[in-house]
């Protein structure tokens, strides 16, 4: 793998402070700095009130491209924890035009984790709160799978994916 020149424009993910992702995006603004921060709005009723307010759609992170030899110049506000490079940029911005194109769909939008057959998962909410077990299916989510090992059997529960926590 080639290093790349310091001139070069190359994306990378800006992991903020709590709460800083509009900060940094006024400063990339102000720096001329490309870059994506994907925001949804919300909805609230406070009893007869309703409050609309925008938010990141990845709360703690910006997306920029920067040019190698600036890339200190987005850490001069002290609103970032760490700068993260893109792999693979390809993949990076075709998956960034489809967040893109359902931000600006106006559909409702939820951030989920990705889950994957076997994915290790605790019960965060609900009466089966603190249960761990594996995702069964995700490509169709039927809940999830608690092992009994010593029989080599599994018990099979639907519990809804929103209820579930990646375990590490």
């Amino acid at each position: 793998m080639s290093t790349p020149a310091p001139d070069e424009l190359r994306w990378f993910v800006c992991h903020t402070k709590p709460r800083c992702e509009k900060k940094l995006a006024a400063l990339l603004v102000a720096e001329k700095i490309e870059h994506y921060l994907p925001i949804t709005e919300s909805i609230r009723q406070y009893g007869p009130r309703t409050k609309r307010f925008t938010k990141p759609l990845f709360p703690g992170y910006v997306f920029a491209q920067v040019v190698l030899e600036n890339k200190a110049r987005i850490y001069q506000q002290d609103l970032l924890a760490r700068v993260i490079p893109v792999g693979n940029e390809t993949q990076f911005l075709r998956q960034m035009a489809d967040v893109r194109a359902l931000v600006a769909s106006g559909f409702e939008i939820s951030l989920r984790p990705v889950m994957e057959r076997g994915t290790r998962v605790k019960v965060v909410s609900g009466p089966l709160w603190g249960l761990e077990g594996v995702v069964d299916d995700p490509a169709s989510p039927k809940g999830i799978i608690v092992a009994v090992d010593v029989l080599q059997q599994g018990l099979h529960v639907c519990i809804a994916a929103d209820c579930l926590e990646i375990l590490a």
